[in-house]
């Protein structure tokens, strides 16, 4: 609004002569305008940093202890449900055996540090060399696509997976 007002200054007056200073006019609603957008704009986010007035609005730290909580709870709880429901059909049947194995084995697992950086660059070198080997192998016009699609499914969900440990 100021640039456009003062832009509607005209050039001359209705005698013919210059307007006084009109330049300077110019000039200085828009250093006023630049110095507005610039300065509040570069400086407002640290104000909000270092005034911590949205501390207890985003607060990463908890919400992070809470997902990591949560996720323990939700282990122990699978576990739990597995022991409880499926005991008698443990004896000799390995399928549910090794589920239940799976699943005590996250259960103990405090939280999932195991999955550093090196190991998760090195899990996702993994994923894609098998989607290669899924590409390749879909040349071959005997195997249903289907199939190939949905173990590269399978591959992308792991992928999501490790993104959120």
């Amino acid at each position: 609004m100021s640039l456009a007002a003062a832009l509607a200054i005209p050039v001359t007056l209705s005698d013919g002569t210059a307007f006084p200073h009109r330049d300077l006019i110019l000039f200085i609603t828009f250093v006023a305008i630049l110095l507005t957008l610039l300065v509040q704009g570069l400086t407002l986010p640290f104000i909000i940093k270092r005034s911590r007035l949205f501390d207890g609005i985003f607060n990463e730290a908890a919400e992070e202890e809470t997902r990591k909580k949560m996720k323990q709870g939700l282990k122990q709880h699978v576990y739990e449900v597995l022991k409880s429901r499926y005991e008698n059909d443990l004896n000799g049947h390995a399928g549910i055996e090794k589920i239940l194995r799976q699943w005590e084995e996250r259960a103990k697992a405090a939280d999932d540090s195991w999955m550093n950086g090196k190991t998760k660059i090195i899990f996702v070198e993994l994923l894609e060399s098998q989607r290669q080997y899924l590409t390749e192998l879909n040349k071959d016009p005997s195997i249903d696509e289907e199939i190939i699609r949905q173990q590269l499914y399978q591959i992308d969900l792991e992928e999501e997976r490790l993104k959120i440990i």
